[in-house]
């Protein structure tokens, strides 16, 4: 029996001034939750507007085949904060703790961890969801400074909560303080007071995962009556009930956009704007929770599936980068890359090439961004998926093969061409019976066995 990988990293030898010494530039991670790939303006929405998006777009680089760490929250951060593909990572699926939290990343290290070494100060501010209280594997214990926010992905599930987490400290509130804007004014206080020194942000906001529910406000209004809302969402678990989820749901990607162009603004107003690389992405696919409905925002851009599937729709997102001065404005990336890839892009960012000694599943995708230097490929793009009697996908150059049903001990093979099939409409599996098999056998070589996430099978 094969053992689980842990994902424990190594901390080198890097001096903890680095950053100091270098003038490193100020990172911001800026995640949301469960946005689809097309549901932003950039990348062909029609009906909900996105300015701020837009304006990074214009002025950085937007990547056309990024790739989430897989199609459901947990086990994709794990791959965006240890740089391991879900195959490796000991996280792969949402495993849930009572009274609250998710199952730890253990001794695993974290983005926070990296930037830490290398002199920055961190902050985490948003959903956490990768360590239950009291687990060691709450942000702070994982190389982040600051913490505000959810630590349970379940409690952010609700946007009026009763409390949220200060470090590890609770704070009561009295359930009718809209979170995202507690947790946003949090962000901006800390690019404000580490103006002057090298910072890493790691801004997690919930936007717009269900419930669907947000302030009356100006940005609901726009929406207010806008769009046939065919019925109310009454709403159930821990979804909130709306009368017009349609409009809630446009206002809450626009809320979201909103946030960024604050971001942008205050970077511009403290004079640091050069000195900052900012990353949009989102953790999933679009989801169908809460009263949502991808199908009445889809455009000719939507791509197949939504969370949860490994179709491209479930796991290709947004993502944008802007980097003033260093990324060329008005960039388009055809690079296939995934959240795996941070953690060696971020170690070239902050000079530790030598002395952060894990080994990642990613690439740096360095020299994409800054447009020079040779950009390497991967090999192989791998998820895994546990609900749903499981899934495993592989992408290998334009080729895609999903491998569907495991638990069933007789899966089903899809296999796609990319290239001229981006919305997976025609399964080759059967007419391309060799590249099939080939991918099949890399998607056991990819899969390392866990006792925590397996697939019910022999897996010896």
């Amino acid at each position: 029996m094969k053992k689980i990988i842990t994902g424990t990293l190594i901390l080198g030898a890097c001096p903890s001034f680095l950053a100091a010494q270098n003038n490193f530039p100020n990172v911001i991670f800026i995640l949301a939750d469960d946005l689809g790939y097309s549901d932003i303006e950039p990348y062909g929405q029609e009906k909900i507007k996105t300015p701020n998006f837009s304006a990074m777009t214009r002025n950085g680089m937007q990547f056309m085949q990024f790739y989430a760490g897989t199609s459901v929250s947990a086990p994709s951060r794990a791959s965006l904060m240890t740089g391991l593909h879900t195959g490796h990572t000991r996280i792969r699926g949402n495993m849930e703790h009572i009274p609250e939290g998710q199952e730890s990343i253990g001794s695993s290290l974290t983005l926070g961890d990296l930037f830490h070494q290398a002199g920055y100060v961190t902050g985490c501010f948003g959903k956490w969801g990768l360590g239950y209280p009291n687990s060691g594997s709450e942000a702070t214990d994982k190389g982040f400074d600051e913490f505000y926010g959810y630590n349970c992905q379940r409690k952010a599930h609700t946007y009026y909560p009763q409390w949220l987490y200060d470090g590890k400290t609770k704070v009561l509130l009295n359930g009718k303080s809209y979170s995202q804007d507690l947790i946003h004014q949090k962000a901006l206080e800390f690019i404000r007071k580490n103006k002057d020194r090298s910072f890493f942000g790691y801004f997690t906001y919930t936007l717009p995962h269900a419930g669907l529910e947000q302030p009356n406000d100006s940005i609901l209004k726009m929406y207010s009556g806008k769009f046939p809302e065919p019925k109310a969402f009454k709403g159930y678990g821990d979804y909130a009930a709306t009368p017009k989820p349609r409009a809630q749901f446009a206002g809450m990607v626009t809320r979201l956009d909103a946030y960024v162009g604050q971001i942008r603004n205050e970077l511009e107003k403290l004079g640091i704007a050069e000195n900052t690389l900012i990353i949009f992405t989102s953790d999933n696919g679009p989801h169908l929770e809460g009263g949502a409905d991808p199908v009445f925002f889809a455009n000719d851009q939507t791509l197949r599936g939504t969370k949860q599937s490994l179709y491209e729709g479930g796991m290709r997102v947004p993502m944008i980068a802007e980097w003033k001065g260093t990324i060329k404005s008005g960039t388009i990336s055809e690079l296939p890359a995934a959240f795996w890839d941070m953690m060696p892009t971020f170690t070239d960012i902050t000079g530790q090439q030598k002395c952060w000694k894990q080994t990642t599943d990613g690439i740096s995708i360095l020299p994409e961004l800054k447009g020079n230097g040779t950009q390497k490929e991967h090999k192989y793009l791998y998820w895994e998926f546990h609900e749903e009697n499981g899934r495993q996908a592989l992408r290998q150059g334009d080729w895609k093969l999903i491998r569907q049903n495991i638990r069933s001990g007789n899966p089903t093979l899809e296999l796609y061409d990319l290239k001229n099939d981006p919305f997976e409409k025609n399964n080759l599996a059967t007419t391309n019976s060799n590249r099939g098999n080939r991918m099949n056998k890399l998607l056991d070589k990819a899969h390392i066995h866990s006792e925590l996430f397996n697939f019910g099978i022999n897996e010896e």
